[in-house]
């Protein structure tokens, strides 16, 4: 054990300047190339917000807004009226007037003259000018006002680089234009004078809404109290979205381009900030990464990665309230690397056993070469760490040694079972067994609920079988854990994940036939999973769900056989199969409550056979069962694509009191009319929407809107999907009428329905 340690050290170090230097190397990539420049916008947009400064309110944008377009006029305006804003903004005592607009080429002669006159009665107006880069070095468009008001004005430089975002970070204190320096309207504002294409960072930590705005039209129109211009500079710019000039103010969305110009102008005004761009930050993390890779502790390594995370962040955000910035996210990304890499390491090396239990770990499994041949087994606990989120350490080591105990059950002293994180269970089969036999014994021991500390707790397993094919360990045990979630997901107890089945194309073309001979066996049953009247919390209906475990291959995905039997028009025979047994179930379920119905869905292919009412009427007379015992489910898109024979269909069906739901409402193209035509007693809302009405505001619009749609054309609702108690009690705030889910009821047996029933019976009577 000692050597194997020191030999561990000893490649540990070994990697040590290898880690160093290639970290190094790509935090250097980072900087040079800007790889995590989107990152480092988001960062000092957070730092911004967590530092708000108001604007000084020396500078007024004089928006042109929608109520000024609307007044005189779409864009561009007769020069004129840009005349009447000068003057009476002159007469208001404005100290200086901005245009960020350029006044290019001609216009009419009488216009052009009456906004000449203006500026040359004025000494305090600035024109916007700028050059439009084509690639380094070279300008390739000079936009400069007209020489009659540049010869009445003068000029200031709009030029700006902008990013991917068209965000602008840093603007110049001056520009050359026209081969001569011009001040930025930035620097002109602030009153800052500087070098040629001098960069400086914007502090967009300004807030936007303390920003003074007039509309143009009201100053104008004389309609301005002094105060809002007398002694302020005035910059004019366009603000409405359909007019363009809009950038991205960040941490505020798409705003007008003169905002850029003003809150770059209150950053000067409060100094100029220095930008020490990406090499600070780099070489901190460079120094704290030569402590994580070299340190012989493991636990300083950590620190030093851990301090640099949290210190690169904490202190460019006291620097950025003092003026200065710099780049972080070459330096945060190096860190975030080699923390990743070193960690996988470490747990990598901690061994081969679970610390919580001493059983080998999944580590020890993909090592075990003796069972590279041997089929494969996952269990998964789906709600694993639920249980163990109300449990202490000592309370977890039971809940798995319960789960241990019963999936020994039976088994030979040899048997050796793998446990890995959240409820992952793994083991090797050995001798000749029937899977399938095993399988289905073992779920049904975890019918009853574990106890700890005399609370039970309800165990949702699943089992998935890898059956052996040649690849690695790794590979296998992922197969067989995807073919557990697969069960979970179907509502089945195990299924195969054997790659081999794959190719097993006489099986495909065979499945249809074999489907037909399974309905005939009794291999195909009804799954019945409960609905819930959200109102009286009672289970008042089911839905019938076919399935089919096949006697070999085990249980067959509903998703695969329904789907071959609807596209190759075969689906009658297993629809009447399901309508007959729907009819069996709920004749034995009206015995504990009278009231109780049950849906059955209908394939799209199934509203162009006429002969489904008579064979509806046939089964309701077979069991003696009222029509509104059953529902018959269509989806959305089935319904869309209907004709008018097939809402004909649906009429004879809703005339003998046969109720029609709408099921997977909101992936298709409803209408309102439509909806009105289809003669639906209920709509489903597609679980998509219900799953994630909690996270997604729009998906719980979608859900409620729903709801009073129904609800106005006199319709019942119900929400399939439902996973967690905390949707289900939103739901029934929200008025909706039934449940569907696996938070209510995953799909049962009809004896477990009965009994289920039987105890909510026993339950309100008690």
């Amino acid at each position: 054990m000692m050597k194997r340690a020191i030999d561990s050290a000893r490649q540990g170090r070994g990697k040590a300047p290898k880690l160093f230097g290639w970290t190094l190397f790509f935090g250097l990539v980072c900087g040079l190339i800007g790889l995590g420049q989107p990152l480092e916008d988001f960062a000092r947009t957070v730092r911004n917000h967590a530092h708000p400064t108001e604007a000084s309110g020396d500078i007024v944008v004089v928006a042109i807004d929608r109520k000024s377009i609307e007044e005189i006029g779409a864009m561009p305006w007769p020069r004129g009226n840009y005349g009447r804003l000068v003057n009476e903004a002159n007469a208001l005592g404005a100290k200086e007037i901005y245009f960020d607009i350029i006044f290019a080429g001609r216009t009419s002669a009488e216009e052009d003259a009456a906004f000449r006159e203006a500026l040359s009665g004025s000494d305090n107006v600035i024109l916007a000018a700028n050059s439009i880069f084509k690639r380094q070095d070279e300008r390739d468009l000079l936009h400069l006002p007209h020489d009659q008001f540049r010869s009445a004005a003068r000029i200031g430089s709009i030029n700006a680089r902008f990013n991917f975002q068209t965000a602008v970070w840093d603007l110049a204190l001056a520009s050359e234009i026209d081969g001569r320096k011009v001040p930025t309207f930035a620097a002109s504002l602030a009153g800052v004078d500087g070098p040629v294409d001098k960069l400086f960072p914007i502090d967009y930590s300004v807030e936007f809404g303390s920003i003074p705005v007039i509309s143009a039209i009201d100053l104008i129109e004389g309609r301005v109290a002094d105060e809002a211009v007398r002694g302020k500079k005035l910059i004019v710019g366009i603000t409405p979205l359909h007019l363009g000039d809009q950038v991205f103010i960040p941490g505020v969305g798409r705003r007008g381009g003169v905002f850029v110009q003003v809150i770059a102008a209150e950053t000067l005004l409060k100094g100029v900030p220095s930008d020490f761009g990406w090499l600070p930050g780099l070489v901190i993390a460079a120094i704290l990464l030569g402590i994580a890779c070299f340190h012989p502790r493991t636990r300083y390594r950590f620190i030093a990665l851990g301090s640099g995370v949290i210190a690169l962040p904490g202190v460019a955000f006291l620097l950025e309230t003092r003026r200065v910035f710099f780049d972080i996210m070459p330096g945060l990304l190096m860190l975030v690397i080699a923390g990743s890499i070193l960690l996988y390491r470490f747990y990598k090396n901690r061994g081969f056993v679970n610390n919580l239990t001493d059983l080998p770990n999944l580590a020890a499994l993909r090592a075990d070469k003796a069972g590279k041949s041997k089929p494969l087994i996952a269990a998964k606990v789906h709600n694993y760490a639920e249980i163990a989120s109300t449990l202490n350490a000592e309370g977890e080591k039971r809940l798995v040694e319960q789960i241990v105990a019963r999936l020994a059950l039976g088994r030979q002293d040899g048997f050796k079972l793998y446990q890995g994180d959240e409820g992952i269970f793994a083991w090797f089969v050995d001798g000749d067994i029937a899977i399938s036999h095993h399988l289905e014994a073992l779920h049904a021991l975890f019918r009853t609920p574990v106890r700890i500390d005399h609370q039970p707790y309800d165990i949702a397993i699943s089992f998935g079988v890898e059956m052996g094919s040649g690849r690695t360990t790794a590979s296998r045990l992922g197969s067989a854990l995807v073919a557990a979630d697969e069960a979970e997901n179907e509502a089945i107890k195990w299924k195969y994940h054997d790659p081999a089945r794959l190719e097993d194309v006489p099986w495909k073309l065979s499945l249809l036939s074999q489907l037909d001979e399974a309905i005939d066996k009794g291999e195909v049953w009804i799954a019945l999973q409960p609905k819930q009247d959200l109102k009286t919390k009672r289970i008042v209906s089911a839905e019938a769900l076919a399935r089919w475990t096949h006697p070999e291959k085990g249980p067959i995905s509903p998703v695969e056989f329904i789907a071959a039997a609807e596209n190759n028009d075969r689906i009658s025979k297993l629809t009447h199969f399901v309508l007959d047994e729907a009819g069996k179930a709920v004749l034995e379920l009206r015995k504990l409550d009278p009231d109780f119905s049950i849906a059955v869905n209908l394939s799209a292919r199934m509203l162009t056979n006429h002969r489904l009412v008579g064979a509806v009427l046939s089964m309701l007379d077979r069991h003696d069962l009222p029509a509104e015992a059953l529902t018959l489910e269509l989806t959305e898109t089935a319904a869309l694509a209907g004709s008018g024979a097939d809402i004909e269909l649906l009429e004879q069906l809703r005339a003998i009191g046969v109720k029609i739901s709408i099921d997977d409402y909101g992936t298709g193209l409803s209408t309102l009319d439509y909806l009105k035509k289809v003669p639906a007693a209920e709509i489903k809302i597609d679980q998509s929407f219900v799953r994630s009405m909690r996270d997604n505001r729009s998906d719980l619009i979608m859900v409620q809107s729903t709801i009073a749609l129904a609800h106005s054309l006199d319709r019942k609702v119900v929400a399939e999907g439902v996973e967690d108690r905390q949707v289900l009690e939103q739901l029934a705030m929200l008025d909706c009428d039934l449940a569907q889910g696996f938070a209510i009821g995953r799909p049962m047996t009809l004896g477990e329905m009965r009994r289920r029933l039987d105890r909510e019976k026993k339950r309100r009577v008690a």
